[in-house]
């Protein structure tokens, strides 16, 4: 029999002082939120190194188009 619409259970277990215990009810819904909070701030901080690298990149090319180099910046102090 097929349960359309019924979410899985989810069982979690932590190590504490080499014991295993399974979170249940507010320890899990606080684990499983917190969770969710770490994976979009973990996210959050690809997304942001990976626009630096991209406007870093797009800097450089347009300084190579007016013809200046990274060291010429630095002869300039920038």
């Amino acid at each position: 029999m097929d349960l359309i619409g019924v979410k899985k259970m989810e069982k979690i277990f932590v190590a504490i002082d080499n014991e295993k215990v399974e979170l249940t009810g507010a320890e899990k819904e606080a684990f499983l939120a917190q969770r969710a909070i770490d994976l979009a701030d973990a996210a959050a901080k690809q997304a942001e190194a990976e626009a630096k690298a991209t406007a870093k990149a797009s800097a450089q090319a347009k300084l190579a188009a007016l013809g200046l180099t990274v060291e010429d910046l630095q002869a300039l102090g920038l």
